[in-house]
């Protein structure tokens, strides 16, 4: 998909179409996870810092993530693909490798073309975004085919074209070299995808080690021989948070915990799974990071057994001189919940009690019904949706000084109006987003 988070931003965001949208964490501490192409022009790119995109493209639209949104838009897509071919592997929410020989959908280059100007014609029509296909015969050419695609586009790689195609790309091209490889892929003389071919095996292996080296060997001669594996099971479910400023508060600390565990629950729910590891992860003032699990008798899914899981392993960790991430997650996952598990926690809670150590009892067994936010402590992030008893469905402009601006419009509306409001209006609700409207250009008749 074409710049993905910021495609699916403007297609529901009227007054941002065609103009330069920057998505991604807004505190001090933020990075960019996706920018239009209208924001590339200024220089800005994904994994840069917030701060530095606002220098770049001060004028840009800043938008916090919607991620619900993007999944609804994710799970369309891999619908199709799966329509496709059994064999998808997707990468994340918006790419994945097909494999379309095992679909029956591809057995030359003319039907691998018609398929794949078919996928890109279904998620115009079905989402209203656009995507971008690779067509080759392996894993590795099929992305640098996507990548030269973009945006909006289809590229074929033709068999018996690879090598010279890669010959004078940048060692970078290849899967598996990043950084610290191509440095020292460089102080050998290689630069090129060419040169390291042209360098033999035999000095791949002495500079990187025989696995890489061989991989890396075949790779630049256009072998890649990794298969389309079909999309495996969740292995876990997390949630984190990254903190603008240091929390110090042991009180606030355990607050958050309590607060991601819900959230982590939720998210568990929402996939019908349940599991056995409970997982805290804390990042440290000093970039540390440590992380503490605890595995109960059986799957779970009940907030309050996650919750006392979580509290437990962040007293056996030190939070002095300040938090900056913190994070809470469930592995070992089943599609089942073991029903007499918040027995157990409450007779392990009253052994303690009754050997004498300081024991906090489990909630209890009903499903906890959260207070309703204070208004006046709600928070408004720039994108996020809200409705209006009188006004109707927007979205947060910004929000500072008491008072929140909103746009009111919707996907299939024209640019709305503006309306400023104090934070705490009655009036004022979030909301959830509103499906994608497609645009289909209209067909060409005759006359």
């Amino acid at each position: 998909m074409d710049a993905f988070f910021a495609s699916a931003e403007q297609a529901s965001k009227p007054s941002l179409r065609g103009k330069a949208v920057v998505v991604g964490g807004l505190g001090p501490r933020g990075v960019v996870s996706t920018c239009s192409y209208e924001a590339r022009v200024f220089g800005v790119h994904s994994a840069m810092p917030m701060a530095q995109a606002r220098r770049l493209a001060p004028n840009a639209a800043y938008l916090v993530p919607r991620f619900g949104l993007y999944r609804q838009i994710s799970e369309q897509v891999m619908g199709l693909l799966r329509e496709l071919s059994p064999l998808v592997e997707p990468l994340s929410l918006d790419e994945a490798f097909v494999d379309l020989e095992a679909g029956e959908t591809a057995w030359d280059e003319r039907s691998a073309l018609l398929a794949g100007r078919k996928l890109r014609d279904d998620i115009r029509a079905v989402t209203g975004l656009t995507g971008s296909v690779g067509l080759a015969a392996c894993k590795m050419l099929a992305k640098i085919a996507s990548e030269q695609a973009k945006p909006d586009g289809l590229v074929l790689i033709e068999p018996g074209t690879e090598r010279a195609l890669l010959a004078p790309m940048s060692v970078r091209t290849l899967p598996g070299v990043g950084p610290a490889t191509g440095d020292h892929l460089r102080r050998g003389g290689i630069t090129t995808v060419g040169e390291i071919a042209e360098a033999g095996e035999d000095e791949l292996v002495r500079l990187l080690g025989k696995a890489h080296g061989l991989a890396l060997y075949a790779m630049a001669l256009a072998r890649d021989e990794r298969p389309v594996v079909a999309e495996r099971d969740t292995k876990s479910v997390s949630v984190e948070d990254t903190y603008d400023v240091d929390i110090h508060d042991r009180v606030r600390v355990r607050m958050e915990v309590q607060r991601l565990a819900d959230r982590c629950v939720q998210r568990l729910r929402g996939a019908h799974l349940s599991g056995r590891t409970i997982v805290l992860k804390v990042r440290r003032y000093d970039f540390s990071t440590l992380t503490r699990s605890e595995t109960l008798r059986g799957p779970t899914d009940d907030p309050g057994v996650v919750r006392e899981a979580a509290a437990r392993l962040l007293e056996a960790v030190d939070t002095t001189g300040g938090v900056r991430l913190l994070g809470v997650g469930v592995t070992g996952l089943a599609d089942y919940t073991q029903e007499d598990l918040f027995a157990q926690a409450q007779a392990q809670a009253q052994a303690a009690v009754a050997e004498g150590a300081e024991a906090v009892g489990p909630e209890p067994v009903e499903e906890v019904v959260e207070e309703p936010e204070p208004a006046a402590e709600r928070q408004w992030r720039a994108g996020h949706d809200v409705r209006h008893v009188e006004f109707g469905h927007g979205w947060v402009q910004g929000s500072g000084l008491g008072r929140v601006t909103v746009r009111f419009e919707t996907p299939d509306s024209l640019p709305g109006r503006v309306k400023t409001f104090r934070v705490d209006d009655p009036g004022l609700e979030r909301a959830e987003p509103l499906p994608l409207v497609a645009r289909v250009p209209p067909a060409v008749g005759e006359g």
